[in-house]
């Protein structure tokens, strides 16, 4: 396992909001599952793609290492082709910024999975760049998110906060560099985003905020404060202050929402995710610890869930079917593949090319989200038309 650093770039967010989180943390295991390991190999595939467009990797060397990947996509139960187009389409996307930089200045570089020195701004701190790009005037800082839990934006990203600071320790001796821009390429939520800085301003935030915070992170002091990045923390699920931030809303638990004023509400819904969280995060603990350390919680125990039945062995069944009179098509549904598998199918161009005038795509269910959102806000009148559409109501 490759060495990790205590205020990893990753969890900047967490830790600048939080500071002694990250000392906490070290209590508790790394849980990096499935959908880290996806996003390794995604990684992976577009460095070995975008080494083959720069012909930095011959042909049947990147033709190996795109084997080995697929094979560990199998082994692993990833479904690689979807992985592979979307490393296809990361590595031209990678390629489009890097001859813009070119146009810009000749000799502009790229540099992929490029180790980053943060150590004079964070104690310890290192982290490594999917990719940078150097020209004159410009630094341009792109890192793929394979993950589809959770859409990431550019936008005052601390994580790419950081990336940048360390690219400007490592090459603005090479160019003058003004701003730099920084991507975050999401390719399963289709999300491209994207947020310029002045080098002075990044300089100053760092100089303001990210060193004495960091500081107090890496001695594990300051105050714990409870938010939305709480979802990250490997102690979210029994951290205390977590836990009597989110018990507040029990005091509204069995209140008629009517009797509630409008910022009473309003504060409820400000809360409800990071509620939601909270309780997940500590169901989740809890389930883990005893099945996997024989963990006793007073006033419960463990039980086997529901489960359905299933076949032991479809073709079997199919067969003592058709034997006992029953044909093909009535044991069998035959039906259009779904839009998701469709596109998995025949790949997203010739889906958009072939099928793009076919798809519609109707107004989403209503919801209410935080004034933050980026999502324009509908008018709630003709939004009830369309969620009651069809239901007579007694006047």
């Amino acid at each position: 396992m490759g060495q990790h650093a205590i205020l990893s770039p990753s969890g900047a967010s967490r830790w600048l909001a939080c500071t002694p989180s990250a000392r906490l943390e070290q209590a508790f295991p790394d849980k990096a599952g499935a959908a880290a390991a996806e996003g390794t190999l995604a990684h992976s595939l577009g460095e070995v793609l975008i080494k083959q467009k720069l012909k930095l990797l011959k042909k049947n060397d990147a033709k190996g290492y795109m084997n080995s990947i697929e094979n560990e996509c199998k082994d692993k139960g990833f479904d690689f082709a979807p992985m592979l187009e979307h490393a296809e389409n990361y590595a031209v996307f990678v390629l489009e910024q890097y001859a813009e930089a070119q146009a810009h200045t000749k000799d502009a570089l790229i540099f992929l999975e490029q180790k980053l020195n943060l150590t004079d701004w964070v104690p310890e701190g290192f982290g490594t760049g999917d990719v940078v790009i150097i020209a004159d005037n410009t630094l341009t800082i792109i890192d793929l998110k394979y993950g589809k839990g959770v859409k990431v934006t550019a936008w005052q990203n601390k994580q790419m906060m950081l990336y940048s600071l360390g690219a400007l320790r490592e090459f603005s001796f090479l160019y003058d560099i003004d701003k730099i821009r920084m991507t975050i390429y999401q390719p399963r939520l289709d999300s491209i985003s994207s947020f310029e800085i002045l080098v002075s301003d990044l300089q100053q935030w760092a100089a303001d905020e990210l060193i004495p915070k960091a500081k107090l992170a890496f001695d594990g002091e300051g105050e714990f404060v409870p938010g939305l990045h709480c979802q990250f923390c490997k102690a979210g699920a029994v951290c205390k202050v977590r836990a009597e931030y989110n018990l507040e809303l029990a005091k509204h638990e069995f209140a008629n929402p009517a009797l509630l004023n409008d910022n009473e509400v309003s504060d409820i819904l400000k809360r409800a995710k990071m509620f939601t969280d909270w309780l997940g995060t500590v169901e989740d603990y809890a389930l883990a610890e005893a099945v996997n350390n024989g963990k006793h919680w007073p006033e419960f125990k463990l039980v086997e869930g529901r489960s359905i039945r299933k076949y032991l062995d479809e073709i079997t069944v199919a067969a003592k079917v058709v034997e006992s009179g029953y044909s093909d098509e009535q044991i069998y549904k035959k039906s259009l593949l779904g839009i998701g598998d469709m596109e998995k199918l025949i790949g997203k161009k010739v889906f958009a090319d072939v099928l793009g005038p076919f798809i519609i795509k109707p107004p989403g269910k209503p919801t209410l989200v935080h004034e933050s959102d980026k999502r324009p806000a509908i008018n709630s009148s003709e939004a009830a038309k369309v969620e009651f559409a069809g239901v007579e109501i007694d006047e």
